[in-house]
């Protein structure tokens, strides 16, 4: 319990607030609470990437690719933390520019960038803001390896990422979440009143759709339809899917940016979604399959995580089972019927879960969304659902466009996107990064 503060403070407080006085953020404003809660939820969301992504899209690619799965969740962290640092959160988050559809300058090197709060978290450091967002921008490319897995040079993997990161990541994060954003539904200079709680578009759909777009450039992997081109370890892809589910509370409920109710919700609405997720793909592979397999269930758990992310702070219970049971439902005909039909080698899947699974939740989070949840929203939902459809086609547009041409550009700077076809054959393990896993 606080301390009561001297009657003279008191009075001071009083007629700074009767006049107006401008009062600038400083390092006492910030909330222990809050900027603990924030500093452990970045933690979770790096955990979401190393290990929790590279051991579940590890565990799903052949022995012979495993260290190359890995090489490039580590090889994408290093870089993108370093873009980040130089240029990358100054563009998303910063508001020099005057642009709705990118930031500024002025927090280039992460100038400025201190113990103080900032304007976008009142009670946390700047610095810690920073960080957190740092940890979004670091897991979203690496979706996009799930759907190229075990046939990209990791050097292309590298260019193709860096270029990319400046192209979609950290325009779709301006316009989305920054102050004067495009597609902020809380900015007065927004054209779409969207919202996206936690990144169902920023990450999922943006890397989803990205994920399609370059595994059909690169065509399908050899032996694709002609072989069986199993994982290899299941073991691991459960471990992996178990580290994504505890860090995508990091991810939701750390999008809060407080250690309050909101929060509260948004851990809850994460569990139920996750929870009914991986019961209802279980389920269906059991009735339409016969077997209930490991797989599915990791599957189904990622789907109603994904489906979830845009909608966590804005839904009640009932409307998070529902997201659970169609962020399985949806996904698994995707992944089951339509990827077949259609014969395009999403590896592990990227597409069907987060392409699919992000724009679901944006369609349902301008469904499902209410002000009885989040009192918030009183200024946006009227006509929500219409925003979101058109936050949906421009960030399709932006992906999809853009990687079709940073693709092109980098097989035009490297020569080509895959490696030769004896070293696939081998696997991208020795031949890329010359040493083997033996692991379970």
């Amino acid at each position: 319990m606080p301390l009561p503060q001297p009657k003279f403070a008191r009075m001071g407080w009083l007629l700074a607030a009767a006049i107006c006085l401008p009062l600038p953020l400083s390092a006492q404003d910030v909330d222990s609470g809050d900027n603990a809660w924030l500093m452990t939820s970045s933690a979770l969301v790096l955990f979401m990437t190393l290990p929790g992504l590279a051991l579940f899209y590890g565990g799903l690619v052949q022995r012979k690719n495993v260290l190359s799965v890995l090489a490039q969740c580590l090889g994408i962290a290093g870089m993108v933390t370093l873009l980040w640092w130089a240029v990358g959160y100054s563009l998303a988050f910063g508001t020099s520019f005057g642009s709705t559809l990118i930031g500024g300058t002025e927090h280039f090197f992460l100038r400025g960038v201190g113990a103080a709060p900032s304007d976008y978290a009142g009670t946390i450091p700047h610095a810690t803001w920073a960080m957190f967002q740092l940890m979004f921008a670091i897991i979203t490319p690496a979706l996009i390896m799930g759907a190229i897995a075990e046939r990209m040079k990791f050097s292309a993997v590298l260019l193709f990422v860096a270029i990319w990161m400046f192209v979609v990541y950290f325009p779709m994060a301006h316009m989305v979440w920054g102050a004067n954003g495009l597609m902020n539904g809380w900015s007065d200079s927004s054209a779409i009143k969207a919202i996206d709680f936690a990144g169902g578009t920023v990450v999922h759909m943006a890397s989803g759709w990205s994920a399609l777009v370059l595994c059909l450039i690169l065509g399908p992997r050899q032996g694709y339809g002609k072989e069986k081109l199993a994982p290899h370890s299941m073991v691991l892809c459960m471990v992996g899917t178990g580290m994504l589910w505890v860090g995508w509370y990091g991810f939701n409920a750390g999008s809060a940016l407080a250690a309050d109710g909101l929060a509260a919700n948004a851990f809850m609405m994460t569990t139920l979604a996750a929870a009914t997720g991986a019961f209802t793909w279980g389920m269906m592979e059991k009735v339409f399959r016969r077997h209930a397999s490991i797989l599915g269930f990791c599957s189904g758990a990622v789907g109603g995580l994904v489906v979830i992310t845009p909608a966590a702070g804005f839904v009640s219970a009932n409307g998070a089972i529902i997201i659970g049971l169609l962020g399985a439902s949806v996904p698994y005909l995707v992944v089951t019927k339509i990827k077949t039909k259609f014969g395009f080698d999403d590896s592990l899947d990227a597409f069907g879960i987060h392409g699919v699974g992000g724009t679901l939740g944006a369609v349902l989070t301008g469904v499902l969304a209410s002000v009885e949840t989040n009192p918030g929203l009183a200024d946006v939902v009227d006509g929500l659902i219409v925003e979101q459809l058109k936050s949906i086609a421009l960030t399709v547009a932006l992906a999809v466009i853009g990687t079709a041409l940073i693709a092109l550009i980098t097989k035009t700077v490297l020569g080509g996107l895959r490696p030769e076809p004896e070293t696939e054959r081998r696997g991208l393990d020795i031949e890329e990064h010359g040493e083997e896993g033996y692991i379970l």
